[in-house]
């Protein structure tokens, strides 16, 4: 099952940028996923139990390193053919 995942983040901190930046990291440096970015937001393409755990692990360290951040995010199932 491919889906799709727009996700915006949005650390409480004048300094917001890196921390974005940060996130982004994670998520192109993983193998299995197609990361697209844009001003607005990324966009995260690929296999249901690929991106999930995925982006768990990378929102997970994302929290541990700010104090206060919101994520905004958006799940679209993707059918194939």
């Amino acid at each position: 099952m491919q889906i799709a995942v727009e996700i915006s983040m949005y650390p409480f901190r004048p300094d917001y940028e890196q921390p974005i930046l940060n996130f982004i990291g994670l998520l192109k440096a993983e193998d299995g996923l197609r990361v697209q970015v844009n001003d607005m937001s990324t966009q995260i393409f690929g296999a249901f139990d690929t991106v999930m755990p995925k982006l768990q692990s990378a929102i997970k360290e994302a929290f541990s390193e700010e104090q206060v951040t919101v994520m905004v995010m958006k799940v679209l199932h993707v059918p194939e053919g």
